[in-house]
């Protein structure tokens, strides 16, 4: 029965949505918590700082070694690169700050440097190698020697007083090699954590999922960082400096390697985005359709803790996924599947698996090409990420202005049903993290 408000407001009034909760704003005057990029800035800047004024105070010792050992740094750092696929950028610089910080002895003779002279050289050298990096606009650049001042600065605050004081004399042969690589070992797992934790700060992406792939990356670059150090520290105390160019060479060829490495997967990425614009070419797919999903599916995974192999792979399955539309002797009207019958859009995604099968890409992005049209309880989590992000985009280009809050509200009422519940809320965390970014940093092209 209709109540007296239901009947002054007539049969044709339509009952108002619900409003929005507006999200949580810090009150004027309310202290803000500093990001955790900002505190490692500040304690790493303090504890150059303190480093820089016991060095002036106390004189430089082995100038001859320190400016070596600069040097090497600075050339180091200068042939950064970085990069998804290159997780130590700088490795002669980073192998050279570490040897520098493991030196006990050159050419025979007991060093006289110690700690805070260290974390001093490899702060300028750092900072010099790095002026192009800042000048080019990389912001992110001041991360790397902020890092490499801790990680340095434990390593020569745990070696340096002791050798100073003799106690690694009766540490011969094996026994001083073995705890230069635990000491290296353990700076590298701090690095690590390090590591995931700023990426965490900056992009507020989980934790655990990013310090998984700087751990998986340990065995790469990164041991050939920490032998290297070892092994550069034990030559230089036994022929001279003139050891530091000689193990160089190694690593500077291990570097050209993983370029080149990574500008063949960049190639391979590249081809499989143009065989993406296939649909874009033959009228198919709106332009940019596939690279929108694929950078919007790659957000959402890394929220929903994907690593960096299952984001390479969900990436070049969402590039695909509208292909098996090339099959149809009548286009879709914008490319829109998601508004298709179920039957029809499970027949597209087959036959978009068979292309992708016979091009010779990875059979995982083959599988989740197919299964993207499947119900959402039997699918992978990168098929139902492709099919969200591709049903959002489509909904928010048909809407207008309102288009995406209208979409993600039409995602979330069908979430039951045809979307997995767990991937639109990822959907909306990233939408709102890049709002937030956006009006924070006006000025970023996204």
């Amino acid at each position: 029965m209709a109540s007296r408000g239901d009947r002054r407001r007539g049969p044709h009034h339509r009952r108002a949505r619900p409003r929005r909760p507006e999200p949580h704003r810090p009150a004027r005057g309310t202290p803000v918590r500093p990001r955790l990029h900002t505190v490692v800035h500040v304690c790493a800047a303090v504890l150059a700082t303190g480093s820089l004024g016991s060095t002036l105070h106390d004189g430089v010792e082995d100038r001859g070694a320190a400016l070596a050992f600069g040097l090497l740094v600075t050339v180091g750092e200068l042939t950064r690169r970085g990069g998804t696929l290159i997780r130590e950028a700088a490795p002669l610089a980073a192998a050279g700050s570490l040897s520098y910080a493991l030196l006990g002895e050159i050419a025979g003779r007991p060093a006289q440097h110690g700690a805070a002279q260290v974390v001093t050289v490899v702060l300028a050298a750092s900072l010099l190698g790095s002026v192009p990096h800042v000048g080019r606009g990389d912001g992110h650049a001041l991360d790397a020697p902020a890092r490499r001042v801790l990680a340095v600065g434990f390593v020569a605050v745990c070696f340096q007083p002791l050798s100073g004081r003799g106690a690694f004399d009766d540490w011969g042969g094996p026994a001083h090699a073995l705890l230069l690589l635990a000491l290296l070992s353990l700076s590298a797992l701090c690095d690590a954590v390090l590591a995931a934790a700023l990426a965490r700060s900056r992009t507020g992406w989980p934790f655990l999922p990013m310090l998984r792939d700087e751990l998986r990356a340990l065995p790469g670059i990164a041991a050939a960082v920490l032998a290297t150090g070892a092994v550069m520290a034990l030559g230089v105390a036994v022929v001279g400096l003139w050891a530091l160019p000689v193990f160089s060479v190694p690593l500077l060829l291990a570097q050209l390697s993983y370029r080149r490495y990574a500008a063949v997967r960049a190639t391979y990425r590249q081809t499989i985005a143009s065989l993406a614009r296939a649909t874009e070419i033959a009228g198919y797919t709106p332009a940019g359709h596939a690279r929108r999903v694929a950078a919007l599916s790659r957000a959402v995974g890394r929220d929903l803790g994907l690593t960096e192999p299952e984001l390479i792979v969900l990436e070049h399955a969402a590039l695909m996924h509208d292909i098996g539309q090339l099959s149809l002797v009548d286009p879709v009207p914008a490319g829109a599947t998601a508004v298709l019958p179920v039957t029809e859009q499970r027949r597209i995604a087959l036959l978009g698996g068979a292309v992708v099968r016979q091009t010779g890409v990875d059979p995982r992005v083959a599988r989740i090409v197919e299964r993207q049209a499947d119900p959402h309880g039997e699918q992978p989590l990168a098929a139902r990420i492709v099919r969200v992000v591709n049903a959002y985009e489509e909904k928010s280009r048909e809407g207008g202005p309102g288009g995406p809050l209208t979409a993600l509200e039409d995602l979330r009422l069908a979430a039951a049903g045809e979307y997995a519940p767990e991937v639109v809320d990822a959907l909306a965390r990233v939408l709102s993290r890049n709002t937030e970014e956006a009006r924070e940093y006006p000025d970023r092209s996204r």
